[in-house]
């Protein structure tokens, strides 16, 4: 059985590698057997996995913005570019969380038209998720949307809003793939 021995800031270590048909890190620290030096019987896989979890961890602390970025896919629907609609017609329009209840009627009042839209953030009516603002970049472009509705997947927006993310280009293409974040409602004109 190898065993290896070194100083550690003047400390005699002794690492003994032992024979296993399972290899992993035991943590164990036992008494040498000859004298008061310790010994740590060594096998990989605990210590290797504690120092990516810890590693994990500390990467997770420094990349909030990051881990809150999604690919989603956008498309658009006219009904959303109609300045009189009423809100009763969407699933953010009365409620707790409805539109309604913060004085805007029509999707003509709300602060953000025509950066207004469906989301799959929704679940439906009374979601917590009405009123959520969603900053949506492709190929360079960026654009914030109110999400409104409930959208199967991704979002279905206003087709100016998406003429604004794609230069012009929304009605030929009629589908993009974006990354999407959420931000605060205020961005999007909500208080």
């Amino acid at each position: 059985m190898p065993s290896y021995s070194f100083r550690l800031a003047g400390i005699k270590v002794h690492v003994a590698l032992v024979s296993s048909p399972v290899r992993r890190l035991s943590t164990r620290l036992e008494p040498h057997p000859t004298s008061h030096i310790f010994s740590f019987s060594t096998f990989l896989t605990p210590a290797i996995m504690r120092f990516t979890s810890a590693l994990a961890a500390v990467a997770l602390l420094f990349a909030p913005a990051a881990l809150a970025q999604s690919s989603v896919t956008v498309a658009y629907d006219e009904n959303y570019d109609n300045a009189s609609q009423s809100l009763s017609t969407v699933s953010c329009s009365d409620g707790t969380y409805g539109l309604e209840s913060k004085g805007y009627t029509t999707f003509g009042s709300l602060p953000d038209f025509p950066y207004i839209g469906a989301a799959a953030a929704v679940s439906g009516w009374g979601s917590a998720e009405c009123g959520t603002c969603w900053e949506l970049e492709y190929n360079g472009a960026t654009i914030n949307v109110l999400a409104i509705d409930h959208a199967g997947d991704g979002f279905n927006i206003a087709l100016e809003a998406l003429n604004a993310l794609t230069n012009g280009q929304g009605s030929s293409v009629g589908r993009i793939t974006a990354t999407a974040t959420q931000v605060d409602a205020s961005v999007c004109g909500i208080p």
